[in-house]
């Protein structure tokens, strides 16, 4: 059994009506999944926000991470735990709740593993929330899937629309790696097997519907995104919609009960809502927006993370969702670690554990790229919190800190890992100092780009102020497109860029800050419905595969029912 694992299991779990009740919320005002888990009606927490006050969003984002991951999970969770822990003896801070992004199942099965948290800063139950939770992610599966497959019944069915077989955009989803299905034909055996074409899947996480249910405020305004969904093209080049093909309602239905947010908690009972997951690389990477509405109104603290390095998580939260969603963050902490530094100063992934302090500093470009980032652009002061392991030394940490404090950067070890919310002490205060600046009111929204310019210069922009490339390359079929979705009137749709999330450049081999690269556009796709345009940048996949050894290969359950090998 792996330590998380045994951590988790061995914890001591408060029913889940209590942690409820330390929110002021009723035990009929939530629909519990056993004991340890539950879902807060939509209703509920409407009337909830008429009369409470939305208490401080902190973001949470990272460096670019290394191919271990930098537990920015870890992070987000130790730093509430750490808040309540600095309540207690400081009452006046108020109550910090968590809203983070449900784990997929294909890295729990592949390389990264679980996504709830690690060693003494985690959510629980831990093993439920890594596979099938509530099933909300099998929900927006059968909802996307529902989709497809009525739109092939329409074609199958006479095609009334004159659907184009050539231009079917959206594509079958499963929440498992699987590279056999990154390019497959639909359609053969026969007259009564459909009409063949040429399909591919992606994974759930990857899918506009998935994009849609994180991004929607209601059950009316779900219905309406989904509608607006284009899933294909006619022969004619006019857009086919979700609406037109009448399946808007019978989606809404597969996910009504799935989009109220999940309640459940952390190893220290801080409260936690845990709804969507779209992963950053290929998506927008944060959790739903009702989640973190849910979590800034019934707490004085909401901490949220959005997906891998500030350059992919925290553009598109601060760019796309805060933009949507009309919030702003009061303070932002870049996770961050030594073995991530020594990776981006040369070392070797193997080699990341051995001390060096040199490295250590020439790995720091990186990290103060994503900070001067958050400050110069987005006008935001970070904090970086160094995510402590056991093989750090203190002549490196010391080393680190003392360079970023010598840059104006505020900087703090962390143990939460070993020590739960008491290691985050010191960063909880470093939280609430750096929030203390917004005190005389709301903290200003100040975004990358604005959404009026053109689709072209937008992704430029990302390009240059946010990678810190000297251009982009866009193949002339990518810039038709472009010119397309203006033309059918999206040209003000936020920006969403998939790209590799180990390096700013759209190459994983570059690391530090590189400059002056070119970001390689391979394709884009509209998401009418979640209401941007997504950009394919570099070699990146909307379905992973799994590596030679997968995670799954440790994963079993014993003769009593006990999960093993889950991390």
């Amino acid at each position: 059994m792996t330590i998380d694992l045994d951590i988790a299991l061995n914890a001591e779990l408060d029913p889940i009506v209590e942690v409820a009740a330390g929110l002021g919320l009723a035990q009929e005002d939530i629909i519990p999944y056993g004991w340890t888990k539950a879902k807060v009606p939509i209703d509920v927490l409407n009337k909830a926000a008429e009369s409470n006050t939305d208490g401080k969003l902190i973001l949470v984002t990272a460096m670019s991470p290394t191919p271990a991951g930098e537990g920015k999970t870890t992070t987000s969770i130790g730093l509430a735990d750490g808040l309540n822990e600095l309540a207690r003896s400081k009452p006046e801070v108020g109550k910090a709740i968590l809203a983070l992004r449900e784990p997929s199942m294909g890295p729990v099965f592949g390389m990264k593993g679980g996504a709830a948290g690690g060693g003494y800063a985690q959510v629980v139950p831990m093993e439920d929330i890594n596979l099938h939770f509530t099933g909300d992610f099998a929900a927006i599966a059968a909802a996307n899937n529902l989709a497809v497959t009525m739109l092939d019944n329409h074609i199958h069915h006479g095609n009334e629309l004159d659907v184009d077989v050539r231009r079917v955009h959206i594509r079958r989803v499963v929440d498992l790696n699987d590279r056999e299905l990154r390019g497959v034909v639909v359609g053969l055996g026969g007259i009564n097997g459909g009409v063949p074409r040429e399909d591919a899947f992606d994974i759930v996480v990857a899918s506009e519907v998935m994009a849609v249910f994180c991004l929607s405020t209601s059950l009316t305004d779900l219905k309406e995104r989904l509608g607006r969904i284009v899933l294909a093209h006619s022969r004619s080049r006019t857009p086919i919609t979700v609406a037109d093909i009448g399946a808007a309602g019978a989606m809404t239905a597969l996910l009504r009960n799935a989009l109220a947010p999940n309640l459940v908690q952390s190893l220290e009972h801080s409260p936690a809502f845990i709804h969507g997951g779209p992963f950053a690389n290929i998506a927008h990477g944060c959790n739903s927006l009702l989640a973190t509405k849910a979590a800034m109104t019934l707490g004085d603290w909401t901490v949220t993370e959005a997906g891998f390095g500030a350059d992919l998580g925290a553009e598109k939260f601060l760019d796309i969702k805060c933009r949507a969603a009309g919030i702003w963050p009061s303070a932002v902490v870049v996770v961050a670690t030594l073995r991530a530094l020594k990776y981006h100063g040369g070392i070797e992934v193997k080699d990341v554990q051995t001390p060096n302090t040199q490295a250590v500093l020439g790995g720091m470009s990186n990290l103060e790229h994503h900070c001067n980032n958050l400050l110069n652009i987005y006008g935001i002061t970070p904090a970086v919190c160094f995510n402590r392991f056991p093989t750090d030394t203190d002549e490196e940490m010391a080393a680190a800190i003392e360079h970023l404090r010598s840059k104006g950067i505020s900087a703090v070890e962390s143990t939460h890992w070993a020590d739960g919310g008491k290691g985050a002490l010191a960063l909880a205060e470093a939280v609430v100092e750096a929030a203390g600046s917004s005190s005389d009111g709301s903290p200003r929204a100040q975004y990358s780009y604005e959404l009026d310019r053109p689709l072209e210069e937008k992704i430029r922009t990302i390009a240059q102020r946010i990678y810190g490339a000297a251009d982009v390359d866009l193949p002339s079929k990518v810039t038709r497109k472009l010119k397309q979705f203006t033309d059918e009137g999206y040209g003000d749709a936020p920006i969403c860029i998939a790209k590799t999330q180990y390096s700013l450049s759209t190459d994983a081999t570059l690391r530090g800050a590189p400059k002056d690269h070119i970001i390689e556009v391979k394709d884009v796709r509209l998401s009418a419905g979640a209401g941007f345009v997504v950009v394919i940048a570099g070699d990146i996949m909307t379905m992973p595969g799994l590596p030679k050894e997968p995670s799954a290969l440790k994963i079993d359950v014993t003769e009593d029912g006990n999960i093993t090998g889950l991390f």
